[in-house]
């Protein structure tokens, strides 16, 4: 009797194993990295004897730490993907971005990262606070501040809220990356204008 149990508990379990069998398979799809492509036209060389300018590492707004993309939906609430994400981190992308973009403006002797043994004259700090897609148009914020570092005490010398915005010209995430590169191409342009007096 006990043994025709066994046997029967053995046979529901095989068969309940067996039915986990017919389940289908999840399609595997593989994570893709974009890189943060942002193209100056324009290269000049560095002054002789120009200003030096400090470039922080760039901080990110509550939730853009994320390297996925971001799309900002009608009813207010984010979508990040989790397959389609940017090379590095948004801010410490943008970070290399800008200071290559700085280096090519012809206006700084050098622009210096944190751990030079150079003092700067000017120090930029600043906030990724937007990069996303919205409807049709891709969205980028940078709040930044310059500092003054000559003399004896440090001053305020410019602080900017700057946005931007570059229309999709298609549907997709090669789309969604292209416009905004575009957008952060125009971050890059108005922080340039923002340090233009003090190069």
């Amino acid at each position: 009797m006990k043994r025709r149990f066994l046997k029967r508990r053995f046979f529901l379990a095989t068969s309940l194993l067996g039915g986990c069998s017919v389940l289908p398979e999840r399609p595997y799809a593989a994570r893709r990295d974009w890189p943060m492509q942002v193209v100056r036209t324009a290269i000049l060389p560095p002054p002789r004897n120009g200003r030096t300018l400090l470039l922080r590492p760039l901080s990110a707004a509550p939730g853009l730490e994320e390297r996925g993309l971001h799309a900002l939906q009608p009813d207010g609430s984010m979508a990040v993907d989790f397959y389609e994400q940017w090379v590095a981190p948004p801010a410490l992308a943008l970070e290399q971005v800008l200071r290559q973009w700085l280096e090519a403006s012809g206006k700084f002797t050098a622009v210096l990262a944190p751990g030079s043994r150079l003092t700067a004259d000017f120090v930029l700090e600043g906030e990724l606070t937007a990069l996303w897609v919205r409807a049709s148009n891709a969205e980028a914020a940078l709040a930044i501040t310059v500092l003054d570092q000559r003399g004896s005490t440090t001053r305020v010398r410019a602080q900017s809220a700057l946005t931007a915005t570059a229309p999709l010209t298609a549907i997709g995430p090669a789309a969604q990356v292209a416009a905004q590169c575009r957008a952060l191409t125009d971050i890059c342009t108005q922080v340039e204008a923002v340090l233009a007096p003090i190069g």
